[in-house]
């Protein structure tokens, strides 16, 4: 059955938005993605949906970043986002869709709110030493809320953002970062049921969007000032966290 107009007409920004900000500013508001979905379907198919679209943006994002990454905060990313990831998946199995919309958003709220206490001058932007132990910690935050809402961009980036990286070497972390993680959540997310014929049909129309955005992002991240990005990307999270909360209650 094919996907109904409605839907594709949500899906359409909501995975152009995720391949922009993915492949050119980095994970963190990627996941506004599938809080867009989660406001017209259920959260289980809205994660369905997204994640083999946001593993084809990884893969298409790997080549312009390719080895550019820090390798070290890379890797305890990694291997910290397994227990995460294990415990998303005993979570999803106990609670139900209004959980997740809650979850999903004040994830949104605590992004801007995380986003502007750094722009005012609240919290400071460095001051975190790298350390396997301390990616690990950031790591299982990661893995934990990218498997429930795909939401693993803002832990990630306290770590690395935390270090004081380069703009191009924090873009590439993240990249390869979350092309693991996607990949480690492939076989829970069958298991559990979340992919179907039908998110799997939305996703073959969704393939050329996605490219589309992966392609303009890798090119944004040249040319187009962060800040008007992110200023779009915090009202676009504030408006979805709200109302999905509203919806939930």
């Amino acid at each position: 059955m094919l996907p109904d107009l409605y839907t594709i007409a949500v899906a359409v920004p909501a995975v152009l938005f995720a391949a922009i900000s993915k492949a050119g500013f980095g994970s963190g508001a990627a996941f506004a993605s599938s809080a867009i979905l989660a406001l017209v379907i259920p959260p289980g198919q809205a994660l369905g949906i997204m994640l083999p679209i946001l593993m084809l943006i990884d893969v298409a994002s790997l080549k312009p970043y390719w080895k550019k990454w820090h390798g070290p905060s890379a890797l305890a990313l990694v291997l910290g986002a397994v227990p995460g990831v294990a415990l998303g998946a005993a979570l999803y199995t106990v609670v139900d869709d209004d959980i997740f919309r809650v979850l999903i958003g004040a994830m949104c709220l605590a992004f801007v709110a995380w986003q502007g206490a750094r722009a005012g001058g609240l919290i400071g932007s460095g001051g975190i030493r790298y350390s396997p132990a301390v990616g690990a910690g950031f790591g299982s935050v990661a893995g934990f809320t990218s498997f429930v809402s795909h939401a693993g961009g803002p832990p990630a980036a306290v770590f690395l953002l935390g270090q004081g990286l380069a703009k191009t070497t924090y873009q590439a972390t993240t990249v390869i970062v979350f092309w693991a993680i996607n990949l480690m959540k492939v076989v829970p997310y069958a298991f559990l049921g979340i992919f179907t014929a039908e998110t799997l049909l939305l996703d073959a129309v969704m393939i050329p969007v996605a490219l589309v955005g992966t392609w303009l992002g890798v090119r944004a991240h040249h040319w187009m000032p962060e800040r008007a990005f992110f200023v779009l990307t915090y009202a676009l999270l504030t408006i979805t966290g709200l109302r999905l909360i509203w919806i939930a209650l």
